[in-house]
């Protein structure tokens, strides 16, 4: 992967939130605080992100390894991190890219709040977000399940005392190919890097295998560099019978309960078909039918 772009850092039309572009990376920053506290920390990650894709290239081709691969070598921080979060999803194919989104965020994350003078602080990187909650802070977050459709599915509600810093959402719709059929997944975690990697495993477990409504290609066929390889990937899903929905969305649920109960992860919402399951607290993730632009919080 060459880097061709330059980084690009501008200030959204609000005038509060920050827009850093480079290549695939597309982050949407807002902090809270004093004025000249967030200002100095919008600097900070402006100048953070200038290096940073390029640093990040220098390990690409070990980041798309499977994690069990003795080989791979990596000596940046965001890789490092991506390499951590996907190490306890390893029984299964994974490879640090899994994590990619998530740990870019947790890192920028990290880099804002360096001065501990935010009072609360996110990163959207795409839908995979880093969250800082100073005491007694809180967001709310809506989940849309499709990207083209303009109404929220649900809400997340996070606290300072919840534990989460990372809310990560995977699925056939999202920028990444997917093993599975899941319209989308929502995990909440301690990172965002292991929000990313679970909510990518959980996604991939929503699926039925040998089903003729279900048209997948090579994922080299659409993305040539994919770390995915000659793996199957979901192109299209036809219209699923209620036992069918049932029985796919089943697999990812279960999933998604042992890893809570393994403390990998806090909660997680997932979506087929208009069947929605929900794991963990059920104060976390709330059902909701509103427009999106109707309700102020992150959209993801």
């Amino acid at each position: 992967m060459r880097v061709k772009s330059k980084p690009q850092s501008t200030m959204m039309d609000d005038g509060k939130r920050l827009h850093l572009n480079h290549g695939p990376i597309d982050l949407i920053i807002e902090a809270f605080g004093e004025e000249n506290n967030v200002k100095s920390a919008y600097n900070r990650v402006s100048h953070e992100f200038d290096t940073l894709l390029s640093e990040l290239v220098s390990d690409l081709a070990d980041l798309r390894k499977p994690i069990g691969d003795q080989t791979i070598t990596i000596s940046t921080e965001i890789g490092l991190r991506m390499k951590e979060a996907v190490f306890p999803f390893s029984s299964d194919f994974i490879t640090p890219m899994a994590a990619v989104a998530g740990s870019i965020a947790d890192h920028m994350l990290c880099v804002l709040c360096k001065k501990n003078n935010i009072t609360k602080a996110y990163i959207n990187n795409g839908g995979d977000i880093a969250v800082y909650l100073g005491r007694g802070e809180y967001f709310k977050i809506g989940i849309a399940e499709h990207p083209l459709k303009a109404r929220l599915a649900g809400i997340i509600s996070i606290s300072d005392g919840d534990g989460i810093q990372g809310i990560a959402t995977s699925g056939r719709h999202g920028r990444s190919h997917s093993l599975g059929i899941a319209d989308s997944v929502t995990v909440l975690a301690e990172t965002g890097a292991i929000a990313d990697a679970a909510a990518t495993m959980i996604a991939n477990a929503i699926d039925l295998p040998d089903s003729p409504i279900v048209s997948r290609l090579p994922a080299t066929e659409l993305s040539p560099d994919s770390d995915l390889g000659a793996r199957l990937v979901t192109v299209d899903v036809g219209c699923l019978s209620d036992s069918d929905t049932i029985k796919a969305i089943e697999g990812g649920y279960m999933l998604a309960e042992t890893y809570r109960q393994n403390g990998l992860i806090k909660a997680a919402w997932l979506s087929l078909q208009g069947l929605v399951k929900i794991v963990g607290h059920g104060a976390l993730l709330s059902r909701c039918e509103k427009n999106i632009n109707d309700v102020p919080m992150i959209k993801i």
